[in-house]
């Protein structure tokens, strides 16, 4: 199975990475499943509605036909790690072969992504940087495949 996190927004180009980068990178090398990150990024600029649509399509076309498809949304279902670990468990014992996880930019995911997602999940009730959420991603895949290969790093 092949994860993805497919994201609105590229990290900075050139010079020295920043903390949050750094911290995507440590967590993205300790996953054992092929892990990839694909940036997205609309340049025209377009008023909130259009821009979102736009992203949408961008985000939707990193993900192939049968992939599972997990929108990161405020409003969506929040789940402990260890709920995570069952569902990315479920869809690897069901045979999928691509979860895709969508991050929305600074105006969140359009309702076709939502719509699309067979998990719509929440980090919480708080809003987050869009470029912080992908290394508190990263961590919770991390600590998903750990809880299901019995590895001590998760003591919750």
């Amino acid at each position: 199975m092949r994860l993805v996190v497919a994201a609105v927004g590229r990290w900075k180009a050139g010079g020295k990475a920043g903390p949050e980068r750094a911290l995507f990178e440590h967590y993205a090398r300790r996953i054992t499943l092929p892990f990839d990150l694909k940036e997205v990024e609309e340049k025209k600029r377009l008023k909130p509605a259009p821009l979102k649509k736009r992203e949408a399509g961008l985000l939707l076309a990193q993900a192939p036909k049968d992939a599972v498809i997990v929108a990161l949304d405020e409003k969506g279902k929040a789940l402990s790690s260890t709920q995570l670990a069952q569902e990315l468990g479920r869809w690897r014992d069901d045979g999928a072969k691509h979860v895709v996880f969508m991050i929305g930019g600074a105006e969140g995911l359009d309702e076709s992504v939502r719509e699309r997602a067979r998990l719509v999940l929440s980090l919480g009730p708080m809003t987050w940087p869009h470029m912080l959420v992908r290394p508190m991603l990263a961590e919770q895949i991390y600590r998903a495949q750990c809880i299901l290969s019995g590895h001590p790093y998760h003591r919750g």
